[in-house]
């Protein structure tokens, strides 16, 4: 209920989904607005239901007050039924903050988990995926904290990106190891004691060039990194679209430099990359942008589905303890 265009896109993208991956979905909110929505669609057949929540948590809404004071809001309501094993996973496209605080106190966080963090996909050159951790759940955070968040996205990136032996790098001003702050150089000594595949510092640069399966970074430097990337992407869209309309439009090659341009804006399209998991917490989180649109929410699903199916909380908690082992940690 709380997304720039709820709750009709979530709705859409939950349909499609439902058609798709045979999946159910059960839709959280205020039933007189999502019932005539859902009665716009074609839902025979389709395991879709509404549970009533009479509350909302707004963008402008501060997430810790809207937490104490709406108990009923749609997102609580979603992590309830989470909780109580009614459903497998949750998902929203509203107030991120609201949503990660909801996660923490309604779910909890595993098992040895200091902190829960938020992973974000990235295309790179070589027609794989890296893994962005953190991109915005945890501002501050101690070298302990990153070695963490290297663990659960060494998981995440064997589960859901199918890769063996991720290569982990962390993010810095220079590859050399001297290079970075106070906080790159505390958190190297501990990435390699642990059973990680770590190759050192990494540039923002190798993010896109296939170098590394997982980055790590604090939430502050990658949620800057991440929206520094969308708007990258949107400008190099427009530009390349202005480029074909005026140059390409009466010549033969227009419909193949058309195709490759879609070929391109379907590879660095965030929607087809669903949401971002909040990894280390009880359940299935996936937050979306608040602007997503029906094939965002759709994709969402199917990264929530994947994860639940794949048993990554099992496995980032099995990895906790392990790293815990290896570095003489009680």
């Amino acid at each position: 209920m709380g997304g720039d265009s709820a709750p009709g896109v979530e709705v859409e993208g939950a349909v499609l989904a439902a058609r798709e991956y045979g999946v159910g979905v059960i839709l959280v909110g205020r039933g007189d607005v999502l019932g005539p929505e859902l009665a716009r669609h074609d839902t025979d057949g389709l395991a879709i239901e509404i549970v009533q929540a009479d509350q909302v948590i707004t963008m402008d809404d501060n997430p810790t007050q809207a937490l104490r004071k709406k108990r009923d809001s749609s997102i609580r309501v979603a992590a309830r039924l989470v909780r109580e094993g009614q459903a497998h996973g949750l998902i929203s496209a509203g107030n991120t903050g609201a949503a990660m605080a909801t996660s923490k106190i309604v779910l909890g966080v595993l098992p040895g988990v200091h902190r829960p963090a938020l992973a974000q996909v990235f295309p790179t050159l070589e027609d794989t995926w890296a893994i962005l951790i953190d991109v915005g759940a945890n501002v501050d955070c101690p070298a302990e904290m990153l070695a963490q968040f290297a663990i659960m996205g060494d998981v995440y990136s064997r589960v859901l990106c199918h890769r063996d032996n991720p290569r982990v790098g962390l993010l810095s001003i220079g590859e050399e190891e001297h290079k970075g702050n106070d906080q790159t150089r505390a958190v190297t000594p501990l990435l390699k004691q642990l059973p990680l595949n770590f190759i050192g510092n990494v540039e923002g640069g190798d993010l896109y060039s296939g170098k590394a399966d997982v980055v790590v970074c604090d939430g502050f430097i990658g949620n800057v990194a991440l929206k520094v990337s969308e708007g990258l992407v949107k400008t190099i869209k427009s530009m390349l679209r202005e480029s074909l309309e005026a140059n390409l439009a009466r010549k033969m090659g227009f419909v193949l430099a058309r195709n490759a341009f879609e070929d391109f804006r379907k590879r660095v399209d965030y929607s087809e990359y669903g949401g971002a998991p909040l990894l280390g917490v009880k359940g299935v989180c996936i937050i979306c942008h608040g602007s997503s649109n029906a094939n965002a929410i759709k994709n969402a699903i199917r990264v929530a589905k994947e994860f639940y199916e794949g048993g990554v909380n099992n496995k980032i908690e099995a990895a906790v303890v392990k790293s815990l082992n290896s570095v003489g940690a009680t």
